[in-house]
């Protein structure tokens, strides 16, 4: 047996968790939405409205478009963006270690590793 928990942050509404950060992600090293959208099996129109909502929500954008033109475009993450992916890895890969001492701690007897 083991824990299993699920993390995002929440601003009137779920505004970053493991969905947006593997779009990120997927954007940051693909350096297209279209494209990351396209691995996660999501439509495009999807990640666009994703994309959006989760910026309405938190006051800041995470990518910039460059549209169409002889090198066909693209999406980047903002630095504030990359920051939000940063901090929220981190604290993810926290929460993980604490969560599991907290099992080990309440559970571990019961049920043994």
């Amino acid at each position: 047996m083991y824990i299993v928990s699920k993390i995002w942050l929440n601003q009137n509404g779920k505004a970053f968790g493991d969905g947006p950060y593997d779009l990120l992600t997927g954007i940051d090293r693909l350096g297209s939405l279209r494209k990351a959208a396209s691995e996660m099996g999501m439509s495009y129109n999807q990640a666009w409205h994703l994309i959006q909502t989760i910026e309405g929500r938190l006051g800041f954008s995470l990518i910039t478009r460059q549209v169409g033109g002889n090198s066909g475009g693209g999406s980047t993450v903002t630095p504030k963006g990359r920051l939000l992916m940063e901090r929220y890895k981190a604290f993810r890969e926290e929460s993980k270690e604490v969560l599991e001492q907290l099992y080990e701690k309440h559970f571990q007897q019961m049920f043994g590793t």
